[in-house]
């Protein structure tokens, strides 16, 4: 029993198969919606409970994991069955870090229900062993933190490399305030589409079904209120008056501030906010070339724009470093480059961010987003503008990438300074938005001007 709710087989069996699912589909949400959808819960009454302990999983994982790879002396936990691993993660939450006592009844659900389920789904054997490390092992395991690092990373469920890696670039007293951050659920932030709406009409009508509006100090289009908030129920939302987009990420498009008329190359451009803020500003004139691989994304983007009224985007299914070979060298006025990348800005929106990335990626992303931005340099006109922006908060995605793309470029392209609203990056002329500071995710700028051709 949870919060005076029963929790049955099935209850256990369907976070089982979120947990699992979520390894592969992002962002977890997405992962949950399929998995309850499947089994009937969305929008029963135990939706709520279930959603939170799915949340509370994902947002303890790797410490769940170290603490599963501890307790029973395993080398990893990705040499486990996935079935078997995402058995033992629900298990381990509900046993080791749940902060109520598991009485016998869900004991039994946990330790034989789930057996069964995954022997069904593999092996009995994967069934057996999963039954007694739950019996024998993990009924009665205590974590222990080892070490100071590890004490702030089972405090603030913020990994202790990336804790370590905070410290360096910011000491500990800031550190400690950006990990609280981390862990402050963050307000609904929506950009109003002027192409339909006035930032006042959305505003009356959020007030007057309840919510109470704070206008963005950043960008004057974007709102935000506390959720719940359900968009698809919202008439605002259906009629195309209204993004969702933090207002750090729809700062972007006005700090490259493309013109009505012009050419735009957004390099990755689903699932579509900063594109069809673009399309906005350009008054859905000119032509948004938007480059994406992703079908799921891409699928999105198609509805985002064709909700909000946008006209002036073409959707290319292409990686973008094909893009001078489709579109041509040097065609474009302004281009955004908004590359994959860890995401550590979003810890407080994206709970699973937190465990996904490993350091050793930061190396292989950063090479990926630095070709990404040579071809930026390729497809922008002499005269035009390239905005590098990302979610991260390493300057190895950021900063690092802009210092060689300007000593290789010396006479090709030049730092744009940018001023505020936000602080100074580690880098002179760049800028950082901070969750701790801004109320924002965390989310890096570097605008670049293309002086002269490449040739």
């Amino acid at each position: 029993m949870v919060n005076d709710v029963v929790l049955e087989k099935d209850d256990l069996c369907a976070l089982v198969e979120v947990v699992k699912e979520a390894e592969y589909v992002h962002p977890s949400q997405e992962a949950k919606r399929r998995i309850f959808d499947r089994y009937g819960i969305l929008g029963t009454s135990k939706d709520r409970i279930l959603t939170a302990i799915y949340y509370k999983i994902m947002r303890r994982l790797g410490i769940i994991d170290k603490a599963i790879v501890r307790a029973t002396g395993i080398p990893s936990i990705y040499i486990l069955d996935p079935w078997l691993r995402a058995a033992l993660r629900v298990a381990c939450f509900f046993l080791v870090f749940n902060d109520r006592d598991v009485d016998e009844e869900l004991f039994g659900v946990i330790r034989g229900g789930i057996a069964k389920f995954i022997s069904d789904k593999t092996h009995p054997y994967v069934g057996v062993w999963y039954w007694d490390v739950v019996d024998k092992v993990l009924k009665n395991y205590k974590y222990v933190p080892s070490n100071d690092v590890e004490v702030l990373e089972l405090k603030y469920l913020v990994p202790a490399w990336l804790i370590e890696k905070l410290k360096s670039l910011l000491g500990p007293e800031e550190t400690e305030e950006l990990l609280k951050a981390f862990n402050t659920k963050p307000l609904i932030s929506v950009r109003v589409n002027t192409l339909k709406a006035t930032v006042e009409e959305v505003i009356k009508h959020l007030k007057k079904h309840g919510k109470k509006v704070v206008r963005s100090r950043y960008v004057d289009t974007v709102v935000k209120f506390e959720g719940p908030f359900k968009f698809e129920e919202c008439s605002l939302y259906r009629e195309g008056k209204i993004v969702n987009q933090d207002e750090a990420c729809a700062l972007a498009s006005i700090i490259l501030d493309p013109k009505p008329g012009e050419v735009v190359v957004d390099m990755c451009a689903a699932p579509g906010g900063k594109t069809s803020h673009m399309a906005e500003l350009m008054k859905n004139t000119g032509t948004i070339y938007a480059f994406d691989i992703d079908d799921d994304r891409i699928e999105r983007m198609r509805r985002t724009l064709k909700r909000l009224g946008i006209t002036n985007v073409k959707i290319i299914k292409k990686d973008c470093l094909e893009a001078p070979k489709i579109l041509g060298e040097e065609i474009a006025d302004k281009v955004l480059l908004d590359p994959p990348c860890s995401s550590t800005g979003t810890l407080a929106k994206y709970p699973e961010v937190r465990w996904r990335l490993r350091p050793e990626k930061i190396i292989e992303i950063a090479q990926m987003q630095y070709k990404m931005l040579e071809t930026a340099i390729r497809i922008c006109k002499p005269g035009g503008r390239i905005l590098y922006t990302t979610c991260s908060i390493l300057p190895e995605e950021c900063e690092e990438v802009i210092k060689k793309i300007l000593k290789k470029y010396e006479n090709i392209v030049k730092i744009v300074p940018l001023r505020g609203p936000f602080s100074e990056g580690f880098l002179e002329g760049t800028m950082r938005a901070w969750p701790h500071k801004h109320g924002t995710v965390g989310f890096f700028y570097a605008l670049l001007e293309k002086v002269r051709s490449i040739k």
